[in-house]
């Protein structure tokens, strides 16, 4: 079970309207509750899949919860979760400890079947879209780094020490290369 069906709260800005909900495929499942993220189901599954491809596992093998959001419900979220009450652009929360132990070396993958479910991911459309106008970036490409960055937390990667953000900031490169994205880093 997500994440988000455990802990819907939030409303949605469209009136009161429930959000919609999508089953993009086998691996993912998505809950949009901002209408403005047109571009989600496709960046998403583009994304999450590239990554599980690239530290070489079978996108259809793994379920990942995905909830397109405003800056009023990651804030809340933040805050709830991580204890800081500012909206940010993307949330992850893998559904096991995969981290690798020694700084700079690759996690571990996840074991199927127990490990079938990766986790949840929530990215706000609001942050998103200012970052990337203030970057001059296109918003989809901005969107499909911030979902491969996810994707590669929920997997185990992380940036808290230097080989590992090395390491990290390189496989993103390498996935976001691969979809003909630029290098977000430079």
């Amino acid at each position: 079970m997500s994440l988000f069906q455990k802990y819907p709260g939030g409303s949605p800005q469209d009136g009161g309207l429930a959000p919609l909900h999508r089953a993009v495929n086998a691996a993912l499942d998505i809950l949009i509750e901002d209408d403005r993220w047109e571009v989600l189901e496709q960046v998403a599954q583009r994304a999450c899949n590239a990554a599980l491809t690239s530290v070489g596992l079978n996108p259809s093998d793994f379920e990942i919860s995905v909830l397109g959001c405003d800056d009023t419900r990651i804030a809340a979220l933040n805050a709830d979760f991580r204890q800081k009450g500012a909206a940010t652009n993307v949330l992850s929360w893998p559904s096991d400890e995969r981290g690798a132990q020694v700084d700079g070396d690759r996690p571990a993958p996840p074991q199927l079947p127990m490990d079938a479910e990766l986790g949840d991911i929530a990215i706000s459309y609001d942050t998103c879209a200012r970052e990337a106008a203030e970057g001059g970036i296109p918003f989809a490409n901005h969107v499909t780094h911030l979902m491969v960055h996810a994707t590669l937390h929920l997997l185990g990667f992380d940036h808290e020490r230097d080989r590992d953000a090395a390491l990290m900031e390189g496989l993103e490169t390498e996935i976001l290369g691969k979809l003909d994205i630029p290098d977000p880093y430079t």
